[in-house]
């Protein structure tokens, strides 16, 4: 597994395993087991976490269509660890060996002999529809902001992961960046959404809401940024789960310690604008991992709100199993602290049914336009485009 921020140019290579945790997809969490692998004393921890535990932290379910099967949790410490900084390889603790080798993973460029395009699950018309049934859904007081998504795949398809993440990566530079190997399966990622952080005693998490795309001109890239920044609809979906945060964090955080440090600013990435806000607390003492992942999981930018209700509709209205997708990759030190990020902007693979998977979505509200939410999706959607079909 590869982390990187793209951003601050560094990141970790785990590889090898010395030991794991892992939930099947449809097996239930046992999180006292979780808890104990998690506290393992001087040693890293890096892994994903699927959407699908929502159903473990709630009484809900996912019955989907499902191409990739992921599991729901997989934990693991690595045999080796490498530090990627300012361009350099250094390692952390293992093999020297790998040093030489991780320095080749950047020049995988091929991606197959196959010429590469992604069918959508659902046509643009089916899209408006389910956009407008959940409006209704807003209009009867039922939720108020909810997370809609839908799927590109290709079935029968051959890749080479590693240089589609190499691909992927220069049209995004994206913070949260991450590919990872678990069997057979892969998650290729340029997410720029931080789910949640450790740090000490405080957490942070920083939910995105709020898209638009870059300018051809230094000024019109201006333009879109003050429009993204002033937009009223915009704002109202990023506050609603700024809302929806500071409930998750004061589950877990002590009494009168939630507080809003960033709302609504807009940060520029390679080919979109976003509205992002930063919200943090300080955790009482003894709280474990498992509460964490209970009071905050699924991130409110992939469900919308209320929470329970809103994921309710989504397994109604979409098509496809999300299972990794809105979920959550990252690593945990032997401290304790962690950070994981949102998995959007991502491919997966599942290499022996030889199926790739991107799904894309946006917030739906009262205000939305279904037309200009649909633009928005080809928006996010278009950098993965781009990697896959050059």
């Amino acid at each position: 597994m590869f982390l990187n921020d793209c951003k601050e140019d560094h990141g970790y290579f785990a590889i090898g395993v010395q030991q794991s945790f892992e939930v099947g997809v449809n097996a239930p969490v046992d999180f006292k087991a979780l808890d104990e692998f998690i506290a393992i004393k001087d040693a890293w921890k890096f892994g994903f976490i699927s959407y699908d535990l929502k159903n473990d932290v709630e009484a809900l379910n996912s019955n989907n269509q499902d191409g990739l099967t992921f599991p729901k949790i997989h934990f693991f410490i690595p045999q080796n660890l490498l530090l990627y900084k300012d361009g350099e390889f250094s390692l952390i603790y293992g093999e020297e060996k790998y040093l030489e080798e991780v320095k080749l993973f950047s020049k995988e460029l091929h991606l197959g002999s196959q010429k590469l395009k992604l069918n959508p699950r659902i046509t643009q018309v089916e899209y408006l529809k389910s956009v407008k049934r959940l409006q209704n859904e807003i209009r009867l007081g039922n939720i108020y902001e909810i997370n809609f998504c839908y799927e590109f795949y290709k079935e029968n398809t051959s890749i080479n992961p590693i240089a589609l993440y190499n691909r992927l990566v220069p049209y995004t530079k994206a913070p949260f960046s991450a590919i990872g190997k678990f069997k057979d399966r892969y998650i290729i990622s340029a997410s720029p959404e931080r789910f949640i952080k450790k740090e000490g005693a405080k957490v942070v998490s920083q939910p995105i809401k709020g898209t638009i795309g870059r300018g051809e001109t230094k000024e019109e890239d201006l333009e879109l940024k003050k429009q993204l920044k002033e937009n009223p609809k915009e704002r109202s979906e990023n506050i609603m789960i700024v809302d929806l945060v500071r409930n998750d964090l004061s589950q877990i955080g002590r009494f009168d310690s939630v507080k809003v440090e960033e709302l609504c600013e807009v940060y520029s990435f390679e080919s979109v604008h976003q509205m992002i806000s930063t919200v943090s607390c300080q955790l009482e003492e003894r709280v474990r991992f498992s509460d964490v992942l209970k009071a905050t999981f699924p991130m409110g930018s992939m469900t919308g709100a209320p929470k329970v209700r809103a994921m309710e509709l989504i397994e109604d209205e979409e098509k496809t199993k999300r299972g990794v997708y809105s979920g959550a990759v990252g690593y945990i030190k032997p401290n304790g602290d962690f950070d994981f990020n949102v998995v959007i902007r991502s491919f997966l693979y599942h290499s022996t049914q030889q199926y790739l998977s991107a799904m894309v979505g946006g917030a739906i509200t009262a205000k939305s336009d279904p037309i200009k939410e649909y633009e928005e999706t080809l928006v996010k959607i278009n950098p993965l485009l781009k990697a896959i079909s050059q």
